[in-house]
């Protein structure tokens, strides 16, 4: 029999914007003050985690048909690959570069390969702790 938690679910649903929210803020901040992929993978995968909890998971599934492994071994491609990046630039590896950039409705904005490497690692963690997490479940 299942349970009714119509409460669970209305507040998870606006609690999971307002984590996605704080996850994007800590990404971005990642490479000027404390932050960054690691981090902010870690709290974009406590929100899968929070609706695994509230859905069931087939249900979440259906709603986000990732395969996990493949998105943290996706996260990992990317962040080798900025290493390698640089080389072919005859720099050393995981040397980056970034550059002043006008952007429309932003200005001028600082844009760096660290970005791409962060995002990498972001997903490189939430692949990894999600599919931890489905491989407990799917054990008990």
């Amino acid at each position: 029999m299942r349970t009714n938690n119509v409460i669970l679910r209305a507040v998870v649903k606006l609690v999971v914007f307002i984590i996605l929210t704080l996850a994007v803020y800590l990404f971005l901040s990642g490479h000027h003050s404390p932050g960054g992929g690691f981090i902010g993978g870690l709290v974009l995968a406590s929100a899968f985690v929070l609706l695994f909890i509230a859905f069931d998971i087939e249900t979440v599934r259906h709603a986000i048909p990732f395969d996990f492994k493949k998105v943290a071994a996706l996260g990992a491609f990317i962040s080798v690959s900025t290493g390698f990046a640089s080389l072919v630039f005859g720099e050393a590896f995981l040397t980056q570069a970034f550059d002043y950039f006008e952007l429309p409705f932003f200005g001028k904005t600082e844009l760096s390969t660290v970005t791409i490497f962060e995002s990498g690692v972001a997903l490189v963690v939430v692949g990894v702790v999600v599919t931890i997490i489905l491989s407990i479940v799917e054990d008990v």
